[in-house]
Order: structure tokens, then sequence, then C-alpha cells
């Protein structure tokens, strides 16, 4: 790996040293197997303690990973005859957000999810996955234009937020994400949304109203960064850890709430391990909701995403 998480040092040390072990074994007449046996169960040890006692801030760092796969590698994976369109209609192009129309299991289906760049180079061109308005206003186009064609619309979250900038605001940030709220809200057919990495603000929630709700098991979902609720709350961002621990941003923390439906596992050492096993267990539960929300009608489909959002959180009617 590129980057390796503090929490992971001692993984990787072990490995170094098992791997030293094996190549003296193989250029010597010396037999270390027993020693490197006795590693390798050391190993399996450490990794079941590390990556199954997991820490809230821990996720956040897996979700933020340089490696973790994106929004173009699960389309690569999952969909077939993916086709980009690009453009808002009024403005111009955001590549922070890409939409198009593919088929799964052979069946036609819009998929549209914010990207994020693999190097520093692709993350200016795509504003880091911070989408601009234009942004959301193409992702409207295409959940419009599916619910002509009568088309599900699978979306993928995974953005620290909308762009903040002047020019974005200018151009009508808040009221783009209001306006997908709301049209998402009355849409016809099925929504499924699945975070993949960092859910962040109105910038995720921009592309999360949906039927079904699901995340990665190492991916986040928040009102605000850990960095953001710390420098609020305590007026030091360095305190995030301490944030993370008491915002329940992880998915273990919001299935528990009620927010979201179903939690997707990761390999070991999170998704960027294994990109086709995590495709794999995302398709199995992309398979079973699309095949539960095929069966309702568009009535049903309306009151279920009602009465789902109505439930979330406490309140009292007056």
């Amino acid at each position: 790996m590129k980057q390796v998480l503090d929490f992971e040092k001692p993984i990787v040390d072990l490995k170094e040293k098992i791997a030293e072990l094996k190549s003296f074994t193989n250029d010597s007449d010396i037999d270390l197997e027993t020693e490197i046996t006795t590693l390798e169960n050391r190993l399996e040890r450490l990794e079941n303690d590390i990556y199954g006692n997991l820490q809230p801030w821990h996720r956040v760092q897996m979700a933020r990973h340089q490696e973790r796969p994106t929004t173009l590698d699960y389309i690569q994976e999952l969909f077939t005859d993916f086709i980009e369109f690009h453009g808002d209609r009024s403005y111009g192009d955001d590549e922070a957000i890409v939409a198009g129309i593919a088929f799964y299991e052979d069946k036609p289906v819009t998929v549209i999810g914010h990207q994020r760049g693999k190097d520093t180079k692709e993350n200016i061109r795509r504003n880091f996955g911070m989408p601009h308005p234009e942004g959301y206003r193409k992702a409207l186009r295409h959940m419009r234009q599916a619910e002509k064609f009568n088309r599900p619309i699978v979306c993928f979250i995974d953005t620290k937020g909308a762009y903040p900038g002047k020019a974005a605001e200018e151009r009508g940030q808040s009221e783009a994400i209001a306006r997908n709220l709301m049209e998402m809200a009355g849409l016809s057919v099925p929504i499924i949304c699945i975070v993949i990495g960092e859910g962040g603000s109105g910038g995720a929630l921009g592309l999360g109203v949906g039927d079904h709700i699901h995340m990665l098991e190492n991916s986040t979902y928040s009102v605000i960064s850990p960095e953001g609720a710390a420098a609020l709350l305590w007026k030091d961002s360095g305190l995030a850890r301490q944030a993370a621990e008491t915002m329940k941003i992880t998915s273990y923390d919001l299935k528990e709430l009620d927010i979201i439906d179903q939690v997707i596992p990761e390999p070991r050492g999170g998704a960027h391990r294994d990109l086709k096993a995590q495709a794999a267990h995302i398709d199995a539960v992309l398979a079973a909701s699309l095949e539960e929300l095929a069966n309702l009608s568009a009535n049903e489909l309306l009151e279920n995403r009602w009465e789902k959002y109505k439930q979330i959180g406490d309140y009292q009617e007056m």
C-alpha cells in the first residue's frame, strides 16, 4: 500500500519481518519455517484484534484513504455498457459528479456518484470530489430522465461536502442541493443510495434521498466533518478524534439509529485491499434492493419513502 494508517503500522512492521525471514530462507540453507509460522499466527491475531476493534476515528481515516475505490471503480465492476454524460444544460460540466446510464443484470439503470481523484492532478480536475451547483443540476437532469424512462437510480456517495467557494454560492449552491432533496423525494422510480467513502453534510444529501440507503462498513455519514465539529464545539480542530467518538458517524452507529438500511461488509483492512471482493459485497446488497423495490408501484414507493424519512429521529407532533 502507498498509504499506511497509524493504527496499521504494527501490522505492516510484522508483515515486513515475515517477508524478510522468507527472503532469508530462500537465499540460504537455514530453515526458518517454524519462526515464520509463529509470526504468521501472530499476524493473524494482530489483524483480528486491530481490524475487529476499529474506533470511529479509525473508520474516518479508512473512509479517506487515498486508495479507497471510487464511484468509477465500482461502475466498472458492477455495471456494463456505462455511458457517461456531461453538463447541466445551464452552466457547464462538473467532474466532481459523474452521471450516466448503464446495464445492471441486463436491465437499464441510471448511475450517479461523487467522484474524487486518484492523484493530485485528477483531484484538482475533480475539485477533490466537492461538487459545484452544476454538478447537482447535472445529477437532477439524469434523475428526471430516469423517471421519464422508468429506470431505477443508483447513487454512490463519497464527498467531504459541497464546494463552499464564492463562485459556487453565486451560482446557487444551496438552492441546487435543496432542489435535489425536494425532487428526489417525489421521484416515482426506485432510488438506492450507497455511501462508499465520506458522506459529508449537504454535499452528500444532494444525492442521498433514497428508498434504501446503504453504507460500506468503514464509510462515514455526518452533518459536518470531525474537524469542523471540533472547531465549533471546542475551538480546536485538532480534537477531531474526540469529536468522531461522539458524533455517531459510523455505519454501525447509523444502522442502530435506523438512518441507514444495511451495513455492507468490507474486506479485512478496508475496501482498498480488494476491489473485486468489495464490489461483490455491494452487488449482493444492490441486487436484493432492486428486486425488493421493483415489486412496488409508484404510489407505494412514494408512500414508503415518506414514511422512512418521517420516522427518522424523535419528535412530537403538536
